[in-house]
């Protein structure tokens, strides 16, 4: 092969090769941009990141300030055994006794007294030494440690507890400590960045990141009073009694719980909101106790169906189930299926809304109630009062009953006797019939009722005794929804049921 010929069969491969490598880039090139360049200058990485146009914060200097003010808290209490608890069960058999004497079981009883010990966490809210925790953390506690990240310790002295919220206050005797300055938890977002600062697993110090999944969550049977801040910020065992704070450093909430499976972090954790935990400190530090506010009523939750039997637009408000005599609502006016939309200029959305608002309103204060009354707008004022200290706990269940073919079929129901209505803890001149049998299949029970519920009404007709009952009911239509008012326990509700 000639020289000439050889040089134009390299040339030709080579360029072959180059067009190749040419191809291969602009079709690979945006799609491996990840790849390093051997020879590239790599440049300093930027103090915040772009995520679809919006720049994600720089969470360092935001925990750099408020690390200082989360704090480690110890407890320790002494359990005392029950007389003769042993270790085994089996080792309370007599036959094992017997056979091996009562010197071998007193060797081997638990001691009478053995000390536990639970890690928690707390927020410094004041520079002479006021954290807020959880109630949870130091129920039940002979003592109590606090450990500041500057790693001086302290015990602490409890101010006051609010199990009703799962608030705490402690005490420690300090000056110029560093604090978190409180956030206004009623502007959070869902969306909004958090971090969750706490002492997960013993670990000290330690900082999660997440967003705010949901506010306002009620319902979760943590607390008597709730209206948690859900969110995914990792929180664990020994998160409790934390700091939730926002971008700018502010305290917006004190973490308190997880949902769990496992035991463990699973996404959804839950914080007693910071105008919530605010209000309650306040309320200890001065008098060593919680006052709340009492409108008087018995709420329940406005469903779809109660929505249709009263004309509402939409679910949103608090149906009142009772009015209860000589309270500051019955003194307003306000009846029985009123629905209340707004309370001192807030709109009440459900009854957990109305619970919690009315509780953290001054005792005396006078407040506009907006409701709806047979589908008309009225407004009443309220003169808020303290709150008892013993009433019952309003039931927010919805609940629904049912004579055959109709909406109340499968239901067996008596006259209320004084007898019988002291025995279900009501007033021996209670009126109404109460449910004797329910079958399981019906729509009584598919809807929630059960055997002791008292009917007072039926489609808003009073029904006085079983004479009532049958009157009213043989008007019902097979087709015909069921607006029921009953009385359980002492507690009244509205029911729908449905055929």
């Amino acid at each position: 092969m000639s020289s000439d010929r050889r040089s134009f069969k390299v040339g030709v491969i080579a360029g072959v090769l180059l067009l190749t490598g040419a191809a291969a880039g602009v079709f690979f090139s945006p799609r491996l941009d990840w790849v390093p360049n051997a020879n590239a200058q790599t440049e300093a990485p930027a103090r915040s990141a772009v995520l679809n146009g919006a720049a994600l914060p720089n969470f360092a200097p935001i925990v750099k300030a408020v690390m200082p003010a989360v704090v480690n808290i110890s407890t320790t209490r002494v359990v005392r055994a029950q007389d003769g608890e042993i270790p085994a069960p089996f080792m309370d058999d007599p036959f094992f006794r017997q056979f091996f004497g009562e010197e071998f079981f007193r060797r081997f009883q638990m001691p009478r007294e053995r000390r536990e010990a639970s890690l928690g966490s707390g927020v410094i809210v004041s520079a002479d030494g006021y954290i807020v925790t959880n109630n949870h953390v130091i129920a039940k506690a002979e003592e109590i440690k606090v450990l500041l990240s500057d790693k001086r310790e302290f015990t602490g002295k409890v101010v006051g507890t609010d199990p009703k919220s799962d608030i705490a206050v402690v005490k420690i005797n300090a000056a110029g400590l560093p604090t978190i300055p409180w956030g206004d938890s009623d502007k959070l977002e869902v969306g909004e960045y958090v971090l969750a600062i706490g002492n997960p697993f013993g670990l000290n110090q330690t900082v999660t990141m997440g967003i705010v999944s949901a506010v306002g969550r009620a319902n979760v049977g943590i607390a008597d009073y709730e209206d948690f801040i859900q969110t995914d910020a990792a929180i664990n065992p020994g998160n409790s009694g934390g700091a939730m704070v926002n971008t700018r450093g502010e305290l917006v909430g004190v973490n308190t719980a997880i949902f769990s499976r496992s035991g463990g972090y699973m996404g959804i954790g839950f914080a007693v909101p910071a105008s919530m935990a605010r209000a309650v400190m306040q309320s200890l530090v001065t008098s060593g106790k919680v006052t709340r506010g009492w409108l008087g009523v018995s709420i329940q939750e406005v469903t779809p169906e109660l929505a249709k039997q009263f004309g509402l637009k939409d679910g949103k408000g608090a149906l009142v189930s009772e009015a209860l005599p000589d309270g500051p609502a019955a003194r307003a006016g306000i009846q029985n299926g009123d629905v209340i939309v707004s309370f001192d200029g807030k709109a009440i959305d459900g009854p957990s809304v109305l619970r919690n608002t009315v509780a953290q309103t001054p005792i005396g204060k006078v407040v506009k109630v907006e409701l709806l009354r047979e589908k008309k707008a009225v407004t009443v004022e309220i003169k808020i009062t303290e709150q008892p200290k013993e009433i019952a706990q309003p039931e927010e269940e919805s609940v629904q009953a049912d004579k055959k073919g109709t909406a109340l079929a499968g239901i067996e129901v008596r006259n209320l006797t004084p007898d019988i209505a002291r025995q279900l803890g009501l007033p021996p001149a209670t009126a109404g019939v109460v449910i004797s049998g329910i079958a399981p299949d019906s729509a009584a029970a598919q809807a929630g009722l059960m055997e002791g519920d008292v009917i007072l009404e039926i489609n808003r007709q009073p029904v006085r005794n079983l004479a009532d009952f049958k009157r009213v009911s043989a008007r019902l239509g097979k087709k015909d929804n069921v607006l029921l008012r009953i009385n359980r326990r002492g507690g009244k509700l509205f029911v729908v049921i449905k055929p």
